[in-house]
């Protein structure tokens, strides 16, 4: 008998598979990593295309997202921006005045004003907008023609690439003291209404632009996600006796759950903001105290009143209730079994 067919011992095939070699758990040569870890060295040469086709996100993410933080100084100065034509030396020379900005700011009920409109507008568009895509990602995707479902979604995703100026002249033409409504109304012995200059309705008003703009857009994320779900557990599902509400309840909206709360803490930092170009097109119209939000206010302070501190640290609290909303959400996400922004 050879030697290849000579069976070994018990005690040898255990050492020999307990080994380190065996087990993937010896270094390398010259006490390099592991076996089947590759070092950092070792994985950027591998991977230096990918790195090298990410660099120019990276360079402007930094540029324009990142470097600006920097100029967050400005509000705890009484910054002039015409001490110099270089803004870095304007900074460098613009007098210290601490922490008198904030408390300027705590102490403008013009503020609380914004900030109440701001978080009226949010919970408007959070309770009105956020479901409607996830009720037409529903109502798309149980049309069966594909041609009548691809006519449905670019009409719906048409509003999106209108700008706000387009927006508000349809609304105008629709809901303004000339508009259709109006001339309506009059054909009828009725008085005219102009609800584009009606402070009552103005929040109303503008969740509903913001859902004709954006409601179509707002679907292809939910869109995606129903198109991953396997048509098995629908299957399956029918075979046990569910109808098509039961189907969605039990197998579509648990598995659009990820998303949506995923999208619920991005959409809840993103509170503040709730459309700046929009808001100031019309706050004219309805007037600051009906149409003042957060980002407005920083503009009418630090551009039309150049008070170029004082809207920096109104924007720095912003920033940082913001940051704070984003941490709570996700904490609620963890809470539910979700993964949220990020992950445990």
């Amino acid at each position: 008998m050879s030697h290849s067919t000579v069976p070994r011992s018990r005690t040898e095939a255990d050492t020999t598979a307990k080994s380190p070699a065996a087990s993937g758990d010896a270094t390398g040569p010259g006490g390099g990593p592991p076996a089947g870890k590759l070092s950092l060295r070792h994985r950027f040469g591998r991977d230096r295309v990918l790195l090298l086709m990410t660099l120019p996100a990276l360079v402007l993410v930094l540029l324009f997202n990142y470097v600006p933080i920097l100029g967050n100084v400005v509000a705890f100065q009484d910054y002039d921006p015409y001490i110099s034509e270089n803004g870095i030396v304007s900074i460098l020379h613009s007098p210290w005045v601490g922490m008198e900005n904030f408390q300027r700011i705590f102490e403008d009920s013009a503020f609380w004003q914004a900030v109440e409109n701001t978080l009226v507008l949010f919970f408007l568009q959070l309770v009105l907008f956020f479901p409607i895509p996830v009720l037409l990602a529903l109502l798309i995707n149980s049309v069966v023609r594909p041609r009548v479902r691809a006519v449905a979604q670019a009409v719906l995703y048409l509003p999106h690439f209108f700008s706000w100026v387009l927006v508000i002249a349809v609304f105008q033409q629709l809901l303004g003291g000339a508009g259709l409504l109006s001339q309506l109304l009059r054909d009828h012995g009725y008085d005219g209404i102009d609800i584009m200059t009606d402070p009552n309705t103005f929040k109303f008003l503008v969740t509903a632009q913001a859902v004709w703009k954006d409601a179509g857009w707002g679907i292809i994320v939910f869109l995606a996600a129903l198109a991953a779900v396997s048509p098995d557990l629908y299957e399956a599902a029918a075979m046990d006796g569910a109808n098509r509400w039961r189907r969605m309840w039990h197998v579509t909206l648990p598995a659009l759950r990820p998303v949506i709360a995923l999208l619920l803490v991005l959409r809840v930092g993103d509170a503040l903001t709730v459309g700046f170009e929009q808001i100031l097109l019309q706050r004219d119209a309805v007037g600051p105290g009906a149409a003042e939000v957060l980002d407005t206010f920083v503009w009418w302070n630090g551009v039309r009143n150049q008070d170029f501190g004082y809207a920096a640290a109104a924007g720095l609290v912003k920033g940082v209730i913001s940051i704070g909303l984003v941490l709570a959400a996700n904490k609620v996400a963890h809470l539910m079994g979700e993964q949220g922004v990020y992950k445990k």
